[in-house]
């Protein structure tokens, strides 16, 4: 079973799981992402977003497939970049971060180690452009429609806790540990891909 990963562009900003295509939580200011839910044109503005993110910035997604099918994601730019940080009690992000704000894995490619390999795909990607450090708002509650990465995904790929709160807590991965993982994990994530069985019906999945 072969697994690629690319980077989020407008040509394939549709493979995101549709509930997350037309999502902007994270991409307009709470009271702007009211007003665009309103009038039915979320999905314009992802794509506005992403557009704008990409000329100014470059790379702020990556896209994973196993075997041409794409199985989850990951969305991530500066804290500039995004409206919404603002309002998480733990704000502000770190100066020297990145803010990765999305990562969500289809329901029938979970549990083979996907999330983990967008994590470390993103740190190397952002390695190579001299980022420091990945952060992210981790949600305790860890629910299935939330918008924002559970707490404790995070701390399972290697984030810290920054700034504590019952149910956001600000989290960060400095980027040497995470381009420090052993070959052992990536021959691990091949044999719990080999198990993985592709359904042919779209589920329902949260967004972000």
């Amino acid at each position: 079973m072969s697994r690629r990963v690319i980077g989020v562009t407008l040509d394939n900003l549709d493979h995101l799981p549709k509930r997350c295509r037309r999502c902007v939580f994270w991409e307009l200011a709470p009271h702007i992402r009211e007003q665009a839910e309103e009038f039915g044109e979320t999905e314009l503005e992802k794509e506005a977003w992403v557009s704008s993110v990409l000329l100014e910035w470059g790379s702020c997604g990556r896209i994973i497939y196993v075997d041409g099918v794409p199985a989850g994601y990951a969305m991530y730019a500066p804290p500039a970049a995004v409206p919404r940080a603002a309002a998480f009690p733990t704000a502000p992000v770190s100066a020297d971060a990145v803010l990765l704000t999305a990562l969500r894995v289809l329901p029938e490619f979970e549990h083979g180690g996907l999330g983990r390999v967008l994590v470390q795909n993103v740190a190397k990607d952002l390695t190579r452009r001299g980022v420091k450090a990945v952060e992210a708002f981790g949600d305790l509650e860890g629910t299935a429609e939330s918008c924002v990465i559970p707490a404790g995904f995070l701390q399972q790929v290697g984030f810290k806790t920054v700034r504590q709160h019952p149910q956001w807590p600000r989290m960060r991965l400095e980027l040497r540990t995470a381009i420090s993982w052993k070959e052992d994990v990536e021959a691990a994530l091949e044999r719990l891909l080999s198990s993985v069985t592709i359904k042919t019906t779209e589920p329902a999945v949260g967004g972000a």
